[in-house]
């Protein structure tokens, strides 16, 4: 499979167990890697036969964006069966980063990773 990657798609989502999370909202980074087979779109140059990855940038800040979840690992899955919901999409791979977890020690970051495939 070849792979399509969008990086650092940011959005602010009202994610987490806590109240000041719901409330106050914090940012949200999404990386995504879409496996799909590029061999028919390039032979026919026909964006048909790929997947528009400004339609999948779009959808993905909208889940973050949308319904809020208590947990990153259930925010990761929704944006997979988004992804998913492409035809060319097989399989994809999702990154949630949470810059702004409330911990209580010095850290960068907190992510999680979630690969999921078509129909399994």
């Amino acid at each position: 499979m070849d792979r399509v990657a969008l990086r650092g798609l940011k959005a602010r989502g009202h994610h987490g167990v806590f109240p000041r999370e719901r409330e106050e909202g914090q940012t949200f980074i999404v990386d995504l890697v879409l496996h799909i087979d590029t061999r028919p779109a390039a032979a026919d140059d026909d964006l048909a036969k790929t997947v528009h990855y400004g339609i999948v940038a779009e959808e993905v800040v909208a889940v973050v964006e949308g319904e809020p979840v208590d947990l990153i690992e259930t925010l990761a899955e929704r944006i997979a069966q988004q992804c998913l919901g492409h035809e060319a999409v097989a399989e994809v791979e999702v990154v949630v980063h949470k810059p702004d977890a409330p911990i209580t020690v010095p850290f960068d970051d907190v992510t999680i990773t979630i690969t999921r495939r078509r129909g399994a």
